[in-house]
């Protein structure tokens, strides 16, 4: 009898300490569908947002820009010449004149597609993107301010109640920081080249409070995986689009990985 509770308690202790160790050695992946899912869409537009959540991404990303009459749209570039039908400077132009535009022009070009195969697209507000990710609750929205509009964009998550569904990404230290002088309680992944000083970033991040550090592909390494995690950062990579690339980011056991094919990458995962 004595031996058989003993022979249940150790059993417990097994089970419970394998449970354990699947958990540390499950990884948090952090897909993040860069600029939605780009590699299959064209980037910035809802549908390429919606391609993102139905993949399972966990994130999706995406940029901002300011217009003449003050609409935070979405848009990578501070013009639109390289993805749409016409050349508009953004800051020079009203939300309306935008909306004349189709950015699905390069990315239809670029893949010898119809306008049936990939219908126009229109230019989103931020706002517009927000209340798609609003539909659902499994996958959040990070956004990068290219423009000094953080405080407007941290405005619009406050007026449509979805703090909790959002993070901002940057390098800029000035961007960064405002957000988290404005809205503490919103993750910061602070983006940082592959020749970044890990050592002084990371001093920097705790200092201002930013959670997780996002070095590009190209310079990222085990070792400075390890030193970001040691300070009790969380630590990602971007822009990784290809399988061979992405096994060795895998690989590394990164919390966070930007990529434009969120289905590849979570297929390899």
């Amino acid at each position: 009898m004595i031996v058989s509770k003993i022979f249940s308690a150790l059993l417990i202790l097994y089970t419970v300490s394998l449970s354990a160790t699947a958990q540390e050695l499950t990884p948090v992946k952090g897909v993040t569908a860069h600029r939605g899912f780009s590699a299959a869409y064209p980037e910035n537009t809802l549908t390429a947002f919606q391609t993102g959540i139905n993949a399972g991404a966990d994130w999706v990303e995406l940029d901002i820009h300011k217009t003449k009459d003050g609409q935070i749209v979405v848009s990578h570039d501070g013009a639109t010449g390289r993805a749409a039908d016409k050349n508009l400077i953004i800051t020079e132009s009203t939300y309306k004149q935008l909306q004349e535009l189709d950015i699905a022009t390069a990315f239809r070009k670029s893949k010898g597609l119809t306008e049936t195969q990939c219908p126009p697209e229109k230019m989103p507000l931020l706002s517009d993107a927000i209340k798609l990710i609003l539909k659902q609750k499994a996958v959040k929205l990070s956004i990068q301010p290219k423009a000094d509009c953080v405080a407007d964009a941290i405005k619009i998550v406050r007026e449509l109640s979805a703090e909790h569904m959002v993070g901002f990404n940057d390098a800029s230290l000035k961007y960064m920081s405002q957000v988290k002088q404005l809205a503490p309680k919103i993750p910061v992944f602070w983006d940082r080249g592959p020749e970044t000083n890990i050592t002084e970033d990371i001093l920097t991040a705790k200092e201002k409070g930013f959670e997780t550090l996002v070095i590009n592909y190209k310079g990222i390494t085990a070792e400075k995986v390890r030193q970001v995690k040691a300070a009790g950062l969380k630590v990602g990579t971007w822009t990784v689009s290809d399988k061979a690339t992405l096994l060795e980011m895998i690989d590394l056991g990164l919390d966070r990985i930007y990529t434009d094919d969120p289905a590849l990458l979570i297929r390899l995962y």
